[in-house]
């Protein structure tokens, strides 16, 4: 099944690129392979979670924000490509959790995006993976998401 189905079956959209906060595009490829800057989780021009996790947002909600994130990414990428259909393969995800001291669970929040990503693509979405504890990100936001994807030739 398509990843553009998938994604329409569990009730989701890609949202609009988020415009860039400062001096750095949203995505970029270099032959096969697309990246993502650092996504977060914006949802129509808002930030949906913002502080530390957990003692600021719970770690259900800095998931729910990874997931944000991760389509937030897709979004990205799909436009530089042209569509969610032109992914191949998710290949590396990386997170970053605003982290209340001795907060170890960054695993978790992470698994919202992997879930997410494992969703839209199947086996495709498979993927490896680091997930980060951070003093501070941007905009105050619980949680950040780089993507890693391969792409069908252009």
């Amino acid at each position: 099944m398509l990843p553009s189905k998938r994604l329409s079956d569990l009730g989701l959209k890609l949202p609009n690129v988020a415009a860039p906060v400062a001096n750095y595009v949203p995505a970029v490829r270099s032959g096969r392979y697309a990246f993502t800057s650092g996504q977060i989780p914006f949802r129509d021009g808002k930030l949906v979670w913002a502080g530390k996790v957990p003692n600021d947002v719970s770690l259900v909600n800095a998931a729910d924000g990874a997931a944000i994130a991760a389509l937030n990414g897709l979004a990205a990428i799909a436009q530089l490509v042209g569509g969610l259909d032109n992914i191949i393969k998710v290949v590396r995800v990386c997170v970053y959790v605003a982290s209340s001291p001795g907060f170890t669970e960054q695993p978790k929040v992470a698994n919202g995006a992997s879930d997410l990503l494992v969703k839209i693509f199947g086996d495709a979405g498979r993927h490896a993976r680091s997930a980060v504890g951070a003093a501070e990100l941007p905009l105050n936001a619980a949680v950040e998401v780089e993507l890693m994807v391969e792409v069908v030739e252009s």
